[in-house]
């Protein structure tokens, strides 16, 4: 007899105690709902496992023998842990459900997704809402991985990403507009730029990184408009000078007079107003792009549903 012999099985820590509170096999077995030889062999069972007797069979009724007694309480506070740590799990569970999780790209949680939770929740009670925010790329993995169920991101049509590779529903919420932006020239003129396109190459382009959704629309539809040496000086010869996942740091660097950036009009709105940034080029080189919202391909929790069909009534044309 020994522990190494077989491995445990919980039905019969119930069985242990209902047969320590009868003292009887017969009784024990009824109340557990199973025939007697099937409780005995269960007890035998647990026995082994322990590697010693645990009922004193002799007497009548049947009595815990000193391993028994010490066994007992000390199951009884293991089964009432695992019954704690099951409603625990079950009420995590619960919460998560109720949790609306949204990964969204660094900008858009800045400019566009407050404004609009804001007029969901003036139609829908949210409740708990979890928001995660970072590249365009790490937002993607979050959703493949199901640790979220909306991605709000920047798209456009003749730049698919992985989410529409692998065919995530899609709804289109807004638009916006990459406006190429640098400092005013020191010259003082109203609306020069310092880096204007046109201006004799090579420029400084401050650029959006391998992960950011931007830059890969970027790098898909500005690219072939980027001449080669030689080519047409009215067009721009970039440099990449600086490069970074997010336009807020991008921002940074085009208000610190280091080049150009392609920057989200939603997100220098002030700062154009106030003279700090200005156009670098004309508007054929601003790109014009999507604000978009993906889920998950597979049912979702009642409120999600709730929440994408909601945003199903805002899609703009």
């Amino acid at each position: 007899m020994g522990p190494g012999n077989r491995n445990l099985d919980l039905e019969w820590l119930e069985d242990f105690i209902a047969l320590a509170e009868s003292g009887n096999f017969s009784r024990a077995a009824e109340v557990r709902a199973i025939a007697q030889p099937a409780f005995s062999r269960h007890i035998r069972g647990l026995e082994e496992w322990v590697g010693v007797d645990l009922f004193d069979r002799s007497a009548h009724p049947a009595a815990l023998t000193a391993a028994g007694q010490r066994f007992l309480p000390l199951l009884e506070g293991v089964l009432a842990d695992l019954e704690a740590a099951r409603i625990k799990a079950r009420a995590a569970h619960d919460q998560e459900e109720s949790t609306l999780r949204f990964a969204a790209t660094h900008v858009l949680s800045l400019t566009f997704f407050p404004q609009w939770l804001a007029g969901i929740e003036s139609r829908l009670h949210i409740g708990s809402l979890q928001t995660m925010s970072d590249s365009s790329r790490s937002c993607e993995f979050l959703m493949f991985q199901r640790k979220v169920q909306f991605v709000l991101c920047h798209g456009h049509k003749s730049t698919p990403g992985r989410l529409d590779e692998q065919d995530y529903p899609m709804l289109l919420l807004g638009r916006d507009l990459l406006v190429p932006v640098c400092v005013p020239h020191p010259d003082g003129t109203m609306g020069k730029a310092l880096h204007a396109i046109g201006n004799a190459p090579p420029l400084p382009m401050l650029a959006y990184s391998e992960d950011s959704g931007l830059g890969r629309i970027m790098r898909s539809l500005l690219r072939p408009n980027t001449p080669k040496s030689g080519r047409n000086t009215s067009e721009a010869d970039l440099q990449e000078v600086f490069t970074a996942h997010h336009a807020v740091l991008l921002k940074t660097m085009a208000l610190e007079g280091r080049g150009i950036a392609w920057l989200p009009q939603s997100l220098i709105k002030a700062e154009l107003a106030n003279g700090s940034l200005v156009r670098a080029g004309p508007e054929t080189w601003s790109i014009p792009v999507e604000i978009r919202m993906y889920r998950q391909r597979s049912e979702m929790s009642e409120k999600a549903e709730a929440l994408w069909e909601l945003a199903r009534m805002q899609v703009i044309e």
